[in-house]
């Protein structure tokens, strides 16, 4: 079943996105921003990373696509605790010209939709490195989340170190977004009022 957002469908990742996963993961100035992603990796470790994907029901992985561009980055859904309903979750938009367009909230939109409606998780929760504003903005400012705390000086990145940012979201404040915004509403607004989306 793929995962439909206003703007980009989630899907199943396949072998044939792995070498431009690859990229992503061996460029610089992405690693830079994230979290854990510090050495180059060959394409025999990304193709054994991908062969055990199906055997892995507590880490779920989603290739995000445009219609337009294809295949742009991956959003998770990952350390699923199905006792305590909670996962963690991280997004990456490789492709650095569908940057800022709306596709990266969307994505979070849609897998939190997934997490909260369908898998009936309670929490998402993540980690923003505290010099990736962009990250920092799509999350707190845009998606509802929240700053939980922070691991001080824990990632050293171009000679220095920065803060861990602990972030997370509950299901009902997921709710709160989505009545406040009417995010997943079946109408837009034209110059005439609303229309219905057909």
């Amino acid at each position: 079943m793929n995962i439909k957002g206003k703007k980009v469908l989630l899907r199943a990742l396949e072998r044939s996105d792995m070498e431009e996963l690859r990229s992503y993961h061996n460029d610089p100035e992405i690693g830079n921003l994230l979290v854990g992603w510090t050495v180059p990796i060959s394409s025999e470790e990304q193709n054994k990373w991908y062969d055990r994907l199906s055997y892995d029901d507590r880490n779920l992985r989603f290739a995000i696509e445009t219609e337009e561009d294809g295949f742009i980055g991956v959003t998770d859904i990952s350390c699923i605790d199905y006792k305590y309903r909670s996962a963690s979750h991280g997004i990456l938009i490789g492709k650095k010209n569908m940057r800022g367009h709306g596709y990266g909230r969307d994505a979070v939109m849609a897998t939190m939709k997934y997490a909260f409606e369908e898998l009936q998780l309670n929490r998402l929760e993540g980690e923003i490195i505290e010099h990736n504003i962009p990250s920092y903005n799509l999350y707190l400012k845009k998606c509802n989340w929240k700053e939980e705390g922070r691991k001080r000086e824990f990632a050293f990145r171009n000679n220095r170190y920065y803060d861990n940012i602990m972030v997370g979201i509950l299901k009902t404040e997921y709710e709160e977004i989505c009545m406040q915004t009417g995010y997943w509403n079946t109408f837009e607004e034209s110059s005439d009022g609303l229309e219905e989306v057909k």
